[in-house]
């Protein structure tokens, strides 16, 4: 029965799907292909997710090798609802690149581009099923691999030195999260994720252990640009070709804190590991040192690319705040905001592009008078602009509920005011997007501008949409991803937050 093997044609159809696009060596069908690859995988992960849903958590075993001794795909809520975020964003970024990709990428090339974007959603896809610590790796490696070649196929020049840069700390990233994998198994003698969890707590008090726990966390956080190590990722989203920024600002980082997710908890045990080694304290802090310098940074940009790629340095120290907050309305916050960031970030990047495929290079005076030249491109950069704020009826308000919350729970009222201040700073800097597309002029000889492409303007809506949509019916999302944090933590969310009305 196929619906069996659904798991590992998740992962096969893609890599096998990527050598067929070289092999083809032509743009159109190169494109073609991927697009039905991409739907495809969208609608495995979504027929994941109801598996999960309604029978619980699915165990593959790759070659009929029982677990531990296999490689095992695992799919829980979370993984499931980890899936569904990759592969939709992955589906509705293709419409958009086929313009895109001409305008960005050199025409000899772009076949090239659609065998890197199906490894890196093989390796992304890869990484959120995967029960295996050292089969983590692997994935990691071929979205990291993939990504670098991605990055670097734009007309700038400068995108060669934001993929060298990537490339660079990805490898350190890399090396450091495989000396932790390796120290677990020399003292555990096992790679499952399940497995580790079981025999780790009897060990946990071992420096070896704390030493595999410190080369794994900084390995990830290298690979998630959690701040100070961060210093790779504004060059290579701002000097990407668009589509490749849409994809990796969308996914990439959000999958890397999915595994240190899965390690703090799933493997480390999360609130028991916090109670031995204060490892709460220190993500705590870096979240909030995160969520303010890279707002305060972003307020001085002059590239809009460059300005969101240091908001999404902002978003991803709520997503860190959660982790460490440790209780299950903190956990579920930065869980939603994988999500929740995943739509808004791609939503403006899209307009970005639209912007690009008419303007040119994108800065904050490129903007000027674009609300009455491109008033749908903007506007959806506007929805945007409000969830990442945080306005009640955006998902980005459903994010600071949670975190808010969690970081009641935990008694913890700098966290607070820092996701406030934090809201306030990206106030600040999209105010000069505000500010230049709706109260200043379009230069001299820029007075027929028009609209991107519907197939561009398409998927920048639904996304657009999705931001208001999900942030209405928040129910909709919260109810997967409370029952995962629950899980994870070992305890539920109060009554009081589910009842607080942002679930209807």
């Amino acid at each position: 029965m196929i619906s069996a093997h659904l798991p590992i044609l998740q992962i096969v159809i893609p890599l096998i799907a990527a050598p067929v696009c070289l092999i083809l060596r032509h743009a159109f069908a190169a494109w073609l292909l991927t697009t039905v690859v991409t739907a495809v995988t969208f609608v495995i992960s979504v027929a994941l997710l109801m598996q999960v849903l309604d029978q619980g958590a699915i165990s593959y075993a790759l070659g009929s090798w029982a677990p531990p001794w296999g490689i095992e795909y695992v799919v829980d809520q979370l993984s499931a609802f980890i899936l569904v975020i990759v592969a939709g964003i992955g589906v509705l970024v293709m419409p958009f690149a086929r313009q895109s990709v001409e305008q960005e990428v050199p025409k000899e090339r772009i076949y090239l581009f659609y065998v890197m974007y199906l490894l890196c959603l093989c390796g992304l896809l890869g990484i959120a099923i995967t029960g295996d610590a050292f089969n983590l790796f692997v994935f990691l490696e071929i979205s990291s691999l993939s990504s670098y070649v991605l990055i670097s196929l734009g007309h700038d020049k400068r995108a060669l030195t934001g993929a060298f840069n990537y490339l660079i700390m990805g490898t350190i990233g890399a090396t450091f999260y495989v000396i932790g994998v390796g120290m677990l198994y020399m003292m555990t003698g096992t790679l499952n994720m399940a497995d580790l969890a079981e025999r780790l707590p009897a060990i946990l008090h071992l420096r070896v252990v704390e030493a595999a726990l410190a080369f794994l966390l900084v390995g990830i956080s290298l690979k998630l640009a959690l701040f100070p190590l961060h210093f790779w990722l504004p060059n290579a989203y701002a000097f990407a070709p668009t589509t490749v920024t849409i994809f990796l600002a969308a996914t990439a980082t959000k999958v890397s804190v999915y595994v240190m997710i899965r390690i703090l908890y799933t493997v480390f045990g999360g609130p028991a590991l916090f109670e031995v080694l204060a490892i709460d304290e220190a993500l705590i802090a870096l979240g909030m040192l995160s969520m303010i310098a890279a707002a305060l940074v972003a307020i001085f940009q002059d590239n809009v690319k460059r300005m969101l790629a240091y908001s999404s340095l902002s978003q991803i120290g709520y997503m860190i705040l959660g982790i460490g907050l440790g209780n299950a309305a903190g956990l579920a916050g930065g869980i939603i905001h994988i999500f929740n960031h995943a739509m808004a970030k791609a939503a403006l990047f899209m307009a970005i592009g639209c912007v690009v495929a008419r303007v040119g290079v994108v800065t904050i005076s490129d903007l000027a008078g674009l609300g009455r030249q491109m008033p749908v491109t903007m506007g959806a950069m506007m929805i945007g602009v409000l969830s990442l704020i945080g306005i009640p009826t955006t998902v980005g308000f459903v994010t600071k509920w949670y975190l808010i919350e969690g970081a009641f729970t935990a008694g913890n009222w700098l966290a607070v005011a820092t996701i406030l201040l934090s809201g306030l700073l990206a106030v600040i800097y999209s105010w000069r997007i505000v500010e230049s597309a709706y109260f200043q002029d379009p230069p001299e000889g820029r007075d027929h501008v028009r609209e991107a492409p519907i197939a561009m303007q398409a998927p920048m809506l639904i996304l657009a949409a999705a931001c208001i949509v999900f942030g209405i019916g928040a129910t909709w999302t919260m109810d997967i991803v409370i029952v995962a944090a629950e899980a994870l933590v070992g305890e539920a969310v109060p009554a009081t937050i589910e009842t607080s009305g942002i679930q209807p």
